[in-house]
């Protein structure tokens, strides 16, 4: 990933019967894409946003654990780098519609070690889905965020919630 997408990445059809292959599959209640965006080498007088790329759109449980697996870890991003999971349809950037009146609950982290298993834990933890847009992962030198964006900041109780179960980072399905 040390090298800017240029477009989206399309999965090949699978060898098998495709009836087959849907049963075999567990779909996600929403489809979610990967956006990749890296500021290291920003060109003179461009606009924020202007390096952001839609990576890939998935909707199943499989293409997620293959993408992690083989692709998609924090860590392996180069510093000024962004990473960002959200659900498809949202771009990464306040001022997408869905975005615009939402908030963000950041969790910050000086140990390299810590950023894949911070990322997983966020995003497979979401309790809140409908109040959720997406999640960064920010790769700097001096130090890493996971940042949690959120739909509607007015819900107080909800933000909360949310802001609660980012802090404790665990997914054991207590609020």
């Amino acid at each position: 990933m040390a090298t800017e997408l240029d477009s989206e990445i399309v999965a090949p059809p699978p060898a098998n019967d495709a009836a087959e292959t849907a049963k075999q599959l567990h779909k996600l209640e929403r489809k979610w894409a990967f956006w990749f965006d890296n500021q290291s080498k920003p060109k003179q007088g461009a606009a924020w946003g202007t390096s952001l790329r839609k990576a890939y759109t998935f909707d199943t449980v499989e293409e997620f654990w293959c993408l992690y697996d083989q692709i998609f870890k924090p860590s392996k991003l180069l510093a000024n780098a962004d990473f960002h999971l959200f659900k498809a349809g949202i771009e990464p950037k306040w001022e997408d519609p869905e975005c615009a009146n939402g908030g963000k609950w950041t969790v910050v982290t000086n140990r390299k070690a810590n950023l894949d298993e911070m990322w997983l834990e966020t995003v497979t933890c979401f309790d809140e889905a409908d109040e959720i847009c997406g999640v960064v992962a920010s790769v700097r030198k001096s130090q890493d965020k996971i940042s949690l964006w959120t739909k509607n900041a007015a819900n107080e109780a909800v933000q909360m919630s949310i802001g609660r179960k980012e802090s404790d980072s665990r997914c054991d399905g207590q609020n």
